[in-house]
């Protein structure tokens, strides 16, 4: 994997899948890529992933087209003002975006999603046979359905398929108890290792992904030439270290206090029993606050044990215009993934925490990717999932630190604005395709 930066700072660590490359004299291409998110539905992390690599691809003057579905992410329902017709299609000065109707479910629902993402993923797929040939086609996953039709267009134009991978499925819906059924996760199973095995490249989002991957490939050698670790980035221009006491803290009654904040998904992967075992322990101490910032299909059980809570405040996300008063207003970012769900998700809001200039507390996998960059670069502190009593013990370590926290806060900033940049990404994927197209 090849992570790239125009500027390296030579007192930020340098991680061990970077390698500063910069490519000469690669040509323009004709990319097709196929996402689940994209502008204006950015509240989706995966929306801004894509959106931001799209534009970083069409600024090194390449031509894309962009499948992808009608808004709906926040409410899992088309917004209004894009309702009324099956697909839209829109010009752009870097090439053209479809616009597909989702088949909205809810997230709790796995076989719901399963037939609302083959619908959308059969729509999209004669939609986009329209568009021509194409140099190179993605598809991200989830949903891994895009990646059968990122896979049919490739073979049809005799171009390179690459499977970018977010999360892992099945992975996760096991891991969360979402599927259970042994024949639908066999059929599963055998779907992904399909994937894998018929694209001409893999990415992944850490080394625990693509040991995951590489298991299920089989063949370390094949493993080894198609998986590639690409980082999803950060826009640092955006997420700007603020004052603390901010328009969000005066907006929510938080001047003042030290805060203590999970910003992101509400939802099944997040241990949000740490955060009520965490207020309860801190219960006397009056100038610390939990924030529960988001929303998902886990917020109705949260607001219900934190609504008795005087230390517990849960609030709806904000505008994304406020993301650096949001999350600058914390003193503390938490981390919560779930033991086992490190090897099939990362979770992205890390990089935006560091971004922020805020330090981290991450409950997740020993020896995932954020645990060791956590460690490395020193930016916070990581214990092992769901263990009430390490995460309350490094809680209380780092409330008695506030100058530490500042420190580590720097150094995040500093890693993001190195390693984690939308321009960063962008090379590296040029690179494969590039490669791909060599070969």
């Amino acid at each position: 994997m090849y992570c790239l930066s125009a500027e390296i700072d030579p007192a930020t660590p340098t991680p061990r899948w970077a390698m500063v490359v910069e490519p000469l004299g690669y040509r323009r291409m004709k990319l097709l890529l196929f996402c689940p998110h994209f502008r204006p539905d950015l509240h989706a992390a995966t929306g801004e992933v894509m959106t931001k690599l799209v534009e970083a691809l069409a600024e090194r003057d390449h031509e894309i087209s962009v499948v992808t579905s009608l808004p709906w992410y926040r409410g899992h329902q088309v917004a209004e003002e894009w309702r009324g017709r099956p697909w839209r299609t829109e010009r752009t000065d870097w090439g053209r975006i479809i616009r597909v109707w989702p088949f909205p479910t809810e997230k709790t629902n796995i076989r719901a999603r399963a037939f609302g993402f083959g619908g959308f993923t059969s729509l999209a797929t004669g939609l986009a046979v329209t568009l021509g040939r194409h140099d190179v086609v993605m598809g991200m996953s989830p949903p891994v359905f895009l990646g059968d039709a990122a896979w049919l267009l490739a073979r049809r134009w005799r171009a390179p398929f690459v499977f970018n991978t977010q999360d892992i499925f099945p992975d996760v819906a096991l891991d969360l108890g979402a599927l259970s059924s042994g024949r639908i996760v066999d059929l599963a199973r055998r779907h992904e290792r399909s994937l894998y095995r018929r694209a001409d490249a893999v990415t992944v989002l850490s080394e625990d992904q693509a040991r995951n991957v590489g298991a299920k490939i089989g063949d370390d050698r094949v493993a080894s030439e198609k998986i590639h670790i690409i980082h999803n980035f950060v826009d640092t221009d955006r997420i700007r270290p603020t004052e603390r006491e901010n328009p969000y803290r005066e907006r929510h009654g938080l001047t003042g206090k030290t805060v203590v904040m999970y910003s992101g998904n509400v939802g099944l992967s997040q241990s949000f029993g740490l955060v009520r075992a965490a207020a309860r322990r801190l219960a006397a101490r009056k100038d610390v606050v939990f924030v529960i910032n988001g929303e998902g299909a886990g917020r109705a059980d949260v607001d219900r044990w934190a609504g008795p809570m005087a230390n517990v405040r849960t609030i709806d996300f904000g505008p994304r215009s406020e993301i650096s008063d949001i999350l600058g207003a914390a003193d503390i970012h938490l981390i919560l993934l779930r033991g086992g769900l490190a090897r099939s998700s990362t979770p992205s809001k890390f990089y935006g925490i560091m971004a922020a200039g805020r330090p981290v507390l991450a409950s997740i996998d020993e020896g995932s990717e954020v645990a060791k960059v956590v460690k490395e670069v020193e930016v916070g502190r990581a214990v092992p999932p769901d263990d009430e009593w390490a995460f309350c013990q490094a809680l209380q370590a780092l409330l008695a630190n506030r100058g530490a926290l500042t420190t580590m806060g720097e150094r995040g900033r500093r890693f993001a604005c190195t390693w984690l940049t939308p321009v960063a990404q962008a090379k590296a994927y040029e690179r494969l395709f590039h490669s791909l197209l060599k070969s």
